[in-house]
């Protein structure tokens, strides 16, 4: 079982926060820092200093890493042209020595694109964008170096690119889809997914959700065991119950709320949490949302008292 770090650094951090966090995710032993990518806070929180943009942030993580994975939950497919965005993620992942994964999602949050004169397409065209934009971007990393490509799409046109720069994983970084939708969401996954992703959902709702990708795989003829199956939740592990209180509290939710719909409590009580989210739902992987970045004795407790017991 695979540990994650996932921020919301949108929620009010800046690039040093994020680093301290990322340096810690790594000298603890987890397999990955991961980041949202948003322009707006959510909620009550201040958002201050403002947003960090994902890819900027990751290209400075790249070089003040050396073994986590880096990667983004999810990259909005309205935020940037595919072409620029595949240049990007490939520097990064070059950057990295071949570290990155790409979380890409179609975007939703209205409010951030009205605040940043983004445009967000009606859901429809949104989801015909983000599919071309899977085509594309995946289209530029697989082409043969020395062969150009070419796409003619409803929304986007390209002619004849050089298809560069190349990542430096081959063929490509894997590309991880996640969501509810319960048909365009997994047949898009079937195609391009190398991870689908359930971000804050129930066991029930996830088990059906990677049914339908495990259908749509296999009616394309792909093997659905390429597909990795992994959750994100909302993490609030304390040694002691005070300690779990004063840890919701600081996220303005009640224990036995976080209890239900995330990964909260003792060790002991978190170790058995997964074990039930792997025997339901196939998962292999876990994204903990840690919220309280200055909170990293909780990083440290969960490294040190509930990974061990996962192996």
């Amino acid at each position: 079982m695979d540990l994650r770090i996932f921020t919301e650094p949108q929620q009010g951090a800046s690039y040093d926060d994020l680093l301290r966090v990322a340096k810690a995710t790594e000298a603890a032993g987890y397999d990955a820092f991961f980041r949202s990518d948003h322009y707006l806070k959510m909620g009550s929180a201040d958002g201050l200093p403002g947003p960090t943009d994902a890819w900027i942030t990751l290209a400075g993580l790249a070089r003040e890493t050396s073994r986590v994975r880096l990667g983004t939950l999810v990259t909005a497919a309205t935020f940037r042209h595919p072409g620029p965005l595949a240049i990007s993620v490939a520097q990064v992942d070059r950057m990295s020595g071949g570290r990155v994964e790409f979380g890409f999602g179609a975007g939703w949050y209205d409010a951030e694109h009205e605040a940043y004169g983004l445009t967000l397409p009606p859901l429809k065209e949104r989801f015909d964008r983000y599919a071309e934009q899977l085509e594309i971007i995946t289209g530029l990393w697989k082409t043969p170096l020395g062969s150009t490509y070419s796409f003619d799409g409803a929304h986007y046109k390209l002619s004849e690119s050089p298809a560069l720069p190349k990542p430096a994983q081959s063929p490509a970084p894997p590309v991880i889809i996640g969501g509810g939708g319960k048909k365009r969401t997994p047949a898009l996954a079937a195609r391009f997914a190398d991870e689908f992703n359930l971000p804050f959902t129930d066991l029930e709702t996830a088990a059906a959700q990677f049914a339908r990708v495990e259908a749509a795989a296999a009616e394309i003829g792909r093997d659905p065991k390429e597909i990795l199956r992994s959750v994100a939740l909302v993490v609030g592990v304390g040694r002691s119950d005070a300690e779990v209180a004063q840890r919701a509290s600081v996220l303005g939710r009640e224990v036995d709320e976080l209890r239900a719909n995330g990964l909260a409590g003792s060790p002991a009580e978190v170790v058995d949490r997964i074990g039930q989210w792997r025997e339901k739902t196939g998962i292999t992987r876990v994204y903990l949302q840690l919220l309280d970045l200055s909170d990293l004795d909780q990083l440290d407790l969960i490294a040190a008292e509930v990974a061990p017991q996962l192996d």
